[in-house]
């Protein structure tokens, strides 16, 4: 590509960011230099130790787990054959073990994690165990490598909390090498847009149950990962500009033989990347400030979930670097939207994947100044790499020259040429407090909405109104106690196609939440994680029903326009019940709704 220059704005952001992080990040590279200098070896286990980490291996990996001097690998599977998603993990245990075997190491499966769905849990008491998942699966992946049995750690996950817990987990253990094998999207079913429009038609009366099922049972299949371009779908973008995959394993659907031959590659390049070896690539050196701030620029690039401006702070806290809703802002002014993938476009991750997918972003970003090239990855240094394409040759792997031209513009366009100018997702601030707004896929006309408020104590509320016909006027639904001190900050995709409905009759509609929307946020104006949040008397505890709320999209406006010296007096609404507190295990994780931070820190309770 040769030489390639920086955005200046894009160097001013990761320097603040860096001078931000000073102290933070060097407690953590200190924490990780002290951990490597006792090092993972299994030498360093007594006798004992060591005889109980390899009981249950055959002979010929007993021999080698004996010697220390070849690298033993440490599977962290979130397998389960529930989601989609997650069920080709089932055979990637036995691909990785004859991979490492073949380069004369080892492996083992360390533990496995939990992995929920979203998909399944949606509107229902269990997704309010959602977010909380990711801070479990953050513990279970360290539990599995405390062992210290392990070289390096080869993480299997995919979906929306599983990758960002089992990310966080990997880097408390910073100074292993590790890698990430994902397991790829379904194949192309009923479109995204049929499917919505059977939702919403559903919501109106218009079609049944029976419609209704038969149209998700042929948008969700088979396996492998839902094909729009929500939160899991993202995961493995981010994962890729990172440098945490190896190129291309995003979204190559799984039972291929390239999925097979990348999982085995995945292990191959661990074992080269150990401190066994010659290219020693710990974590804690991949995960910096240019590599967050990457992450950052390709999901805002390509219209990626809202959860992630969560997860990602969490990620970065977890490796010692200051991030926050102001730096997601800034950044997404500077950077193009390259990407039209439902819910932005008609197009789905494989149509994504056809037309260049994550190797033609990658490079029309760095063409463009807007990614960190000079960054350290688990292919080496340099995040060009990553614009290249796999190819297979005799069944080996092999690396080309990825594509310098989108295959259809209507899916991917080059950074200088684009689809907007930004990335869609900005700071809201008020009065109210702040607030997150992903815009991609909402039209111009529908930025600005100044109406009266509706206020509800959950999403269930709002459907009841909306059924009962209470709903037909301009109107801004506001939907509290959904934060993560509340009930864990569920999703709430259920009001989806009643605010849709309603802006399709021509009514001015937007929805302000304390709680989340994910990468599903679509075509109706959206002021989620709202911070603070109602539990803690945060101001959207304060609206009454017919306040005039303004949520002005362009400006970055969020405000409740009463007057000033009645604001300061109103008295927080409190909540009028309790049922997030029990039932369906969400007793199990009250200790975690009382330590938990707010969304723009991450949403943790570390």
């Amino acid at each position: 590509m040769g030489t390639l220059m920086i955005n200046p704005e894009l160097k001013s952001i990761t320097d603040r960011i860096t001078k931000r992080s000073l102290e933070t990040r060097a407690a953590y590279l200190a924490k990780i230099e002290q951990m490597r200098g006792q090092g993972p070896v299994r030498g360093a286990l007594s006798c004992s130790n060591l005889a109980h980490g390899f009981a249950a291996c055959g002979e010929q990996d007993k021999q080698a787990l004996k010697l220390t001097e070849s690298a033993n690998i440490g599977i962290i599977n979130a397998y389960n054959d529930m989601l989609s998603a997650h069920q080709p993990l089932e055979s990637y245990p036995a691909l990785i073990k004859q991979a490492a075997h073949d380069v004369g190491c080892t492996a083992q499966v360390a533990g496995g994690v939990p992995a929920m769905c979203d998909g399944v849990t949606q509107g229902t008491a269990g997704m309010e165990l959602s977010l909380f998942s990711r801070d479990i699966i953050a513990g279970a992946t360290a539990i599995a490598l405390s062992h210290n049995m392990f070289d390096g750690a080869l993480c299997l996950g995919v979906c929306d909390k599983i990758v960002p817990g089992l990310l966080i987990g990997a880097l408390s253990f910073g100074h292993l090498p590790v890698i990430f094998a994902p397991a790829g999207p379904m194949t192309s079913g009923l479109s995204n847009k049929e499917k919505a429009a059977v939702r919403q038609q559903f919501a109106e009366g218009k079609v049944g149950r029976d419609e209704l099922l038969e149209a998700e049972s042929a948008a969700y299949h088979g396996e492998g990962t839902c094909t729009f371009y929500g939160t899991a779908n993202s995961n493995q973008m981010l994962m890729e500009v990172m440098g945490i995959h190896i190129p291309g394993a995003a979204f190559e659907p799984p039972g291929t033989e390239m999925r097979d031959t990348l999982t085995r590659a995945a292990a191959e390049r661990l074992c080269k990347i150990t401190a066994l070896g010659n290219e020693y690539t710990p974590l804690a050196n991949i995960v910096d400030e240019k590599c967050i701030v990457n992450a950052i620029v390709a999901l805002l690039a390509t219209g990626g979930s809202t959860n992630h401006s969560i997860h990602w702070i969490a990620i970065a806290r977890a490796a010692g670097i200051i991030i926050d809703w102001q730096d997601f802002s800034e950044l997404s002014a500077i950077t193009p939207l390259v990407a039209r993938v439902y819910p932005n476009g008609s197009a789905d991750v494989n149509h994504f994947h056809a037309a260049g997918g994550t190797g033609y972003v990658i490079r029309t970003l760095l063409e463009n100044g807007l990614l960190h090239e000079d960054v350290q990855t688990n292919w080496g240094p340099g995040l060009s790499r990553y614009s290249q394409e796999p190819q297979l040759n005799q069944g080996r792997l092999h690396y080309v020259p990825g594509v310098s031209e989108s295959a259809d513009q209507e899916v991917l366009r080059p950074a200088d040429a684009p689809f907007s100018t930004e990335g869609g997702l900005s700071l809201l601030q008020g009065n109210l407090g702040r607030s997150v707004i992903k815009v991609s896929a909402v039209a111009p006309e529908h930025r600005f909405v100044e109406a009266p408020a509706r206020v509800f104590d959950d999403q269930a509320e709002l459907a009841r109104a909306f059924e009962a016909g209470e709903l037909e006027q301009d109107m801004i639904a506001v939907v509290r106690f959904q934060g993560p001190a509340a009930n864990g900050m569920p999703e709430l995709h259920k009001m989806t196609p009643y605010l849709g409905i309603l802006q399709d009759r021509g009514f001015k509609v937007a929805l302000v939440t304390d709680g989340r929307m994910s990468g599903a946020s679509g075509k109706v104006p959206a002021a989620i994680h709202l911070t603070p949040e109602a539990l803690v008397g945060g101001g959207i505890a304060k609206i009454c029903n017919g306040d005039l709320l303004r949520l002005d999209a362009v400006k970055g406006e969020l405000q409740c326009l009463v007057a000033e010296s009645e604001w300061q007096h109103r008295e927080a609404a409190t909540r009028t019940s309790e049922e997030s507190e029990s039932g369906t295990g969400r007793e199990l994780f009250a200790h975690m709704r009382r330590a938990v931070s707010d969304a723009e820190s991450g949403a943790g309770v570390v």
